[in-house]
């Protein structure tokens, strides 16, 4: 088996330091997927994975959450040959623009690269059930929840981990002390 952490680290792609994450919570450590998935074997490979897991799965459409999940939801996309699409942020809240839409009865998966709460991800399968269509499964690339966080019972994750994050009110004094980045893509419009 490959050591995925390992991948993350030589591509820079696995940050130390104090980040505010998507989710709003705080944690001494980041994965900045964009790093790893910039290297075509890597995308490769992590998006075999997931078609390989996802087999046997009637899939119509791929969907990822903008921006992170862009990159790899297309690539399981073109691996799986299925059509895909993202959904991004109008006015907070996820939307279907660029003249994408989704049909009744539509068997779609969700691609995201990293989830804490899965927030993001909740929100493109509310968006998708709204529009009539099916959720058949989740997959991500670091699950940072280590299996916690589950949205659906068809869901896959590459690297499942447990990586600490705190609520603001609970910052460990020793992370206090570390300047805060916020790398997540939440706030673009």
């Amino acid at each position: 088996m490959k050591n995925y952490l390992e991948i993350f680290r030589n591509t820079g792609a696995l940050l130390d330091g104090h980040f505010v994450l998507t989710s709003g919570r705080h944690s001494a450590s980041y994965f900045q997927c964009a790093k790893v998935l910039q290297y075509p074997e890597h995308l490769l490979d992590f998006s075999k994975k997931i078609m390989d897991h996802f087999t046997i799965t009637s899939i119509n459409t791929v969907i990822s959450p903008a921006v992170g999940g862009i990159v790899i939801g297309t690539e399981v996309g073109r691996v799986m040959n299925k059509k895909t699409i993202f959904a991004e942020r109008e006015n907070g809240q996820m939307a279907l623009r660029r003249g994408f839409s989704i049909e009744k009865d539509e068997k779609i998966l969700v691609v995201e690269d990293v989830i804490t709460t899965g927030g993001s991800v909740k929100e493109v399968m509310n968006l998708i059930e709204f529009f009539g269509g099916i959720v058949v499964g989740v997959a991500v690339i670091v699950d940072r929840s280590n299996g916690k966080v589950i949205l659906h019972d068809n869901q896959f994750s590459i690297v499942p981990l447990e990586v600490n994050s705190y609520d603001e009110n609970e910052i460990p004094e020793s992370l206090e002390k570390i300047p805060i980045q916020k790398p997540g893509s939440r706030s673009l419009k």
